[in-house]
């Protein structure tokens, strides 16, 4: 669930497994670990999960994205994506023409 990005304790574990271990062996099927966490998903603040998002990207805290930092996420993804193809990116939520996205 890590990998997912929720923070997880044993306690939150242990309580998954008594809320969702229906056959009482100690294991949650996948579909109890999907519906486990389509739950926590949508208990999610949107906003907040897309400026998590954002803060990623901008790494030197700007409060912008540049292509600099898309380079670098691609980079750190291991994307082969071009210059022409990040700039497309930026562009489609450029909304001041200044070749950066803002945080709003």
């Amino acid at each position: 669930m890590r990998a997912l990005g929720f923070e997880v304790k044993k306690v939150d574990v242990l309580k998954i497994l008594k809320d969702y271990d229906r056959e009482g062996n100690g294991k949650i099927t996948f579909e109890d670990f999907n519906e486990v966490v389509t739950d926590r998903i949508l208990e999610r603040d949107p906003k907040e999960e897309i400026m998590k998002a954002f803060k990623l990207f901008d790494d030197d805290e700007s409060g912008k994205i540049s292509l600099r930092n898309l380079r670098r996420v691609a980079r750190e993804l291991g994307e082969n994506v071009s210059d022409e193809e990040l700039r497309s990116m930026i562009d489609e939520f450029d909304t001041d023409a200044d070749g950066e996205m803002h945080q709003t």
